[in-house]
């Protein structure tokens, strides 16, 4: 799917802004210019007469070969005189021109009807910019992710070091993001308890998709369960909203702290079907919850948790409290 509605109209919003931007400060130094040289306003003027000059000496055919001739002749001493008059004021060949931020394009975003590089880099931009805004996207990557915090020492005896056990789900996670597939990528269960480093793999594979050009949410499961039940209050009153589709459309969805919602029937309603839905239709979904197995088993059906359990690929994370830890060293 890419991008939502959203984020492209704020990106054609901004190439369109860009495009102005060029077109007046072309103005500006145009009407600078100008003022202080007039011939070349005079000029300019004469190179658009020649331009029509030439169109109706082809148009009536008489003499027009020399007619042609002469024009050309015409033109190139213009434009000769005109190029003087840019180097004697000390400024480039095309400063009247409109210097577009990308030549490839103008600023019109597209090229032949192929999406423009420029395009996609204000994609990437705006989708990077609304997942800061809600998490710390900025903060997240594989690059700063470090292991250094997890104990050697198995937290029970015969268990796995956390140290160990943090180092497997690193290079999943990161094999995940480099080879990301709307299509093929599994949904992902990241589970263990606070402050271990579950947002912050989820924010770094969101990082990498959004850097491929695919359409990511990030949502706690508090703020998103907030959302809609205020939608649904607006849809009844006639309004409508795009986060429903766009929540069960999306490349990727990040549902954050699952289990920290308030439970009622439609927060527990909204969950399943969301998940539910993003299964059937083989869309991924990143779930991290704080909640143990039974404790899932508690608090949510057991059609959910099986869906959950049967769909996702669990990642159970160890050690102790990571930012705690950062706290204590500072």
């Amino acid at each position: 799917m890419g991008y939502s509605k959203e984020i492209i109209e704020a990106a054609n919003r901004a190439m369109e802004q860009r495009r102005r931007q060029s077109i007046t400060k072309a103005e500006q130094r145009r009407r600078s210019f100008f003022s202080r040289y007039p011939r070349a306003l005079e000029i300019e003027r004469e190179l658009s007469r020649t331009a029509a000059k030439a169109a109706k000496a082809v148009l009536t055919g008489s003499n027009a070969r020399l007619e042609l001739e002469r024009l050309k002749e015409s033109n190139q001493a213009l434009q000769s005189e005109l190029a003087a008059l840019l180097k004697s004021a000390g400024v480039s060949e095309d400063y009247l021109e409109i210097r577009y931020a990308c030549p490839l394009c103008k600023d019109e975003g597209y090229v032949d009807g192929k999406m423009c590089s420029c395009m996609k880099q204000l994609l990437r931009d705006e989708a990077y910019q609304r997942l800061n805004a809600l998490s710390p996207l900025s903060l997240s990557s594989f690059d700063t992710f470090s292991l250094d915090y997890y104990g050697e020492a198995p937290l029970k005896a015969g268990g796995i070091p956390p140290k160990k056990r943090m180092e497997d789900i690193y290079r999943y996670c990161k094999n995940y993001a480099a080879n990301f597939d709307p299509q093929l990528s599994p949904s992902l269960l990241m589970q263990g308890a606070t402050g271990l480093g579950k947002t912050h793999l989820s924010l770094a594979i969101a990082r990498a998709a959004i850097g491929k050009g695919f359409g990511v949410i990030y949502c706690s499961a508090p703020n998103i369960i907030g959302k809609l039940e205020k939608e649904r209050f607006r849809s009844a009153r006639g309004s409508t909203d795009e986060s429903d589709v766009y929540l069960l459309e999306c490349d990727l969805l990040i549902l954050d702290d699952l289990g920290t919602e308030f439970p009622t029937s439609f927060s527990s309603s909204t969950i399943y079907n969301m998940i539910n839905s993003r299964l059937m239709a083989s869309r991924p979904t990143i779930i991290s919850t704080n909640l143990t197995m039974r404790e899932l088993e508690k608090q949510y059906s057991q059609r959910l948790v099986s869906r959950i359990m049967g769909n996702h690929v669990r990642l159970e994370f160890l050690g102790s409290d990571v930012r705690q830890k950062k706290r204590l060293i500072r």
